[in-house]
């Protein structure tokens, strides 16, 4: 990408519109910038079928009126003070909200880390599409492999301006890179798909597109020939790290301040109490040295720390940002997230932390259970914690990976699953959720 953009002028935009708030009525302000610059390219069977280019400064604005707030948006090319006045006009109309406000002075970030988010490698939709083309000649070129549902690369950068009328005036820029391509194996009504993707800050650090093709290309052909099993119970399923990774977003949402202060969280009276097995951990850290998803402030200005959100199994922390910590009578963890024009509670850079068994030894330790590679549907129910999803991936017998598996769907309570996982030791931190292979004992498995 280019040299990080100058925000000074865009800071002193969001400067002005937080005094013109303040001279209309507000007793209290905050003004975004949300900055996103994108350029793809697409591909499919060698020939380019897309490519994109896009640049965008969004800006809004949060006003209060007392404990009245009101939000507005625009583009660049608004007209400041009428913006203003009527963000103002809306907060005096609307109800009071006893929780609303700014975060706390105090807890206001004034130095700002360089956690190395932003690269200026500049990557031209020549080099992106040469890397989409290249990615899908290899997944082709795997015996196999039939067919391709295309190939991707990017490059973007975005980031945050934010000024508030209590003092805080920050900006940051991150890039990110990718590529990804998706191939089918097989033919006719036996047809498999699968796909493989890379995304870094640092171009340096992409997996090359030859070696993601060819993952990608494995894992179709892979999948050949699925079989359906038998319905059972007491099954022991392990998840791959691709959709272990679900698993602790499941968590992360039944933890989050928001979810806790609606009381539509299943665990939202477990705060001290055993969650996970012992022993395991649940980091998050938003200031990670070129960490996937580092900030060193967060939507409101507030600087979080690395927290030990679940330790030893036991419940420490949610995710707070302002409004929802107010409302549970706590302070922000600086965890809030601009959201549309509203602020609300997210993870950085989570993890569940590894064990120390490898995935091999734990697949060896079962004689019959379900290796998970791919997820479909959405039935995790955070508010009852009840699961039931549809999955694919391998059937172990006598601690191996047997045949592909295809059509089956895997049920339990969420409670009871958190309490009786163990993870591996094989973690990726590139990504903003990361975990490593995952074994959950007695589960449904409902086949044929």
């Amino acid at each position: 990408m280019t040299e990080p953009i100058d925000s000074s002028k865009l800071l002193s935009r969001a400067s002005d519109l937080i005094n013109l708030a303040m001279k209309a009525g507000a007793t209290a302000a905050d003004a975004v910038v949300v900055r996103a610059r994108t350029r793809s390219v697409s591909v499919r069977l060698g020939k380019v079928e897309g490519g994109e280019s896009s640049e965008s400064d969004d800006f809004s604005l949060r006003v209060f009126v007392g404990r009245r707030v009101a939000s507005v948006s625009a583009n660049p090319g608004i007209d400041m003070k009428e913006l203003a006045e009527r963000a103002v006009a809306m907060a005096k109309a609307s109800p009071e909200d006893p929780f609303a406000s700014l975060a706390d002075e105090a807890d206001l970030s004034h130095s700002h880390p360089d956690l190395g988010l932003f690269d200026a490698t500049e990557v031209g939709s020549s080099e992106l599409t040469d890397a989409a083309l290249e990615a899908e000649s290899a997944a082709l070129a795997v015996n196999g492999v039939t067919n391709s549902g295309g190939a991707a690369a990017s490059a973007s950068m975005g980031g945050l301006v934010l000024v508030t009328s209590h003092g805080f005036s920050g900006s940051y820029m991150a890039t990110r890179f990718g590529r990804s391509v998706s191939v089918i194996a097989g033919e006719g009504t036996a047809m498999e798909r699968d796909y493989e993707s890379d995304s870094r800050l640092h171009y340096a650090d992409l997996d090359s597109a030859a070696d993601i093709g060819r993952k990608a290309g494995e894992r179709a052909v892979r999948r050949l020939n699925p079989r359906k099993v038998s319905t059972g119970s007491g099954i022991t399923v392990i998840y791959d790290p691709r959709v272990a990774r679900g698993l602790v977003s499941h968590i992360a949402s039944a933890i989050n301040g928001a979810a806790i202060a609606r009381k539509t969280s299943f665990l939202k009276d477990s705060m001290g109490k055993q969650v996970l097995n012992k022993g395991l951990v649940i980091s998050d850290d938003p200031l990670v040295y070129r960490g996937p998803a580092s900030r060193p402030f967060d939507g409101e200005g507030v600087q979080g720390k690395r927290l030990m959100m679940i330790e030893d199994g036991v419940l420490q922390h949610w995710f707070l940002a302002t409004t929802a910590a107010r409302e549970l009578g706590l302070k922000t963890n600086g965890r809030g997230v601009r959201s549309g024009t509203s602020v609300t509670p997210s993870s950085t850079n989570l993890a569940l932390e590894p064990g120390d068994i490898s995935p091999e030894e734990m697949i060896r330790s079962v004689k019959n259970g379900f290796y998970v590679t791919e997820m479909i549907g959405h039935g995790a129910n955070i508010v009852t914690g009840e699961y039931s999803r549809g999955a694919s991936g391998f059937w172990i017998e006598n601690g191996e990976l047997a045949y592909p598996v295809s059509e089956v769907t895997i049920a339990s309570n969420m409670r009871d699953m958190f309490l009786s996982m163990v993870p591996a030791n094989d973690i990726d931190r590139k990504y903003g959720t990361a975990a490593p292979t995952v074994l959950i004992e007695n589960m449904t498995v409902a086949g044929k």
